[in-house]
């Protein structure tokens, strides 16, 4: 459901996009959120404090990368390409996940996990381009930058499931926009943009922040407690399956026939892992015990 919603964000960033530039959006995205989250920032930093050095670093990672640094890089790639290339570029983000989550997570993959992340990425990459073949500089360039969020988001997918042991949902949602607001506000700086912007730009601002900010992120925390690094990356693929639909439906993009099959193989491949998850035995991702739980986690 939180990938889904996120879909939308192209029908909301790209107008923004075309007026502002991309670190004052993220900024005032994290402005906003934080500005509604405030009355929940003492309790989420007491959480934190009783938490480990090893949870400190995750979340300044999730907060400063995954969120501001991410997002910038994400916002950016709307300058440079068309509406549809930075949305479903993030097909290698399940592989950097795999690996993250392998390394500091201990989660191991049985044979099974590939007969659903195959498909899912070489979906994704058959959505990314008109011509899966033949890739033109200006949407490489945009892919360049998409990867580099990729590769931020899926640390924070990997990262937030570590701290989900040690953290409640609301206090993970609630420290990574604290953390990375600042950091947004650094990148504008160093930017060398401006921090203020026009009330023409208020209503998009606001449900940015709202719909594939704060209620998004909110689900997917809350999710990401009960379901390992590995499976959630692919489940994350609903993100550009959805965003491929709004993109054609409002904002005058055209697929071609292979984008169109990649369309359908992502939607097949994640919900076939979804199904998979809930009526097999052997499950395709191995998830070690939980260490015991510590700090604020309800």
């Amino acid at each position: 459901m939180a990938a889904a919603l996120w879909g939308t964000d192209g029908l909301l960033r790209l107008p923004l996009a075309e007026d502002l530039p991309s670190g004052t959006v993220v900024f005032w995205e994290h402005l906003i959120i934080v500005a509604l989250l405030t009355p929940f920032v003492p309790r989420a930093v007491r959480a934190l404090a009783r938490c480990g050095p090893r949870v400190w670093l995750a979340v300044l990672i999730i907060g400063g990368g995954s969120s501001a640094l991410a997002t910038a890089l994400f916002t950016a790639a709307f300058q440079t390409g068309d509406a549809i290339t930075p949305l479903v570029l993030q097909k290698l983000q399940p592989v950097f996940a795999v690996l993250a989550a392998w390394v500091v997570l201990g989660e191991r993959l049985r044979g099974g996990y590939v007969l659903f992340a195959v498909p899912a990425v070489a979906g994704a990459w058959l959505l990314a381009f008109a011509d899966p073949l033949d890739i033109e500089f200006s949407a490489l360039r945009a892919a360049l930058l998409a990867l580099g969020a990729a590769a931020l988001w899926a640390a924070g997918t990997v990262l937030g499931r570590l701290v989900s042991t040690s953290l409640s949902s609301r206090d993970v949602t609630t420290l990574r926009f604290t953390v990375g607001l600042p950091v947004a506000a650094i990148i504008v700086a160093a930017q060398g943009n401006p921090y203020t912007v026009g009330w023409d730009n208020a209503v998009g601002l606001g449900l940015l922040a709202l719909i594939p900010g704060l209620f998004a992120l909110s689900l997917y925390y809350l999710g990401l407690r009960a379901t390992p690094a590995a499976r959630a990356t692919l489940a994350e693929l609903a993100y550009p399956a959805t965003a491929v639909v709004i993109g054609v439906s409002f904002l005058d993009e055209t697929m071609t026939a292979t984008q169109w099959a990649g369309l359908v193989v992502v939607v097949v491949a994640v919900t076939a892992l979804g199904w998979h998850e809930r009526t097999a035995k052997r499950r395709p991702v191995v998830v070690p015990p939980e260490p015991a739980m510590t700090g604020g986690r309800e």
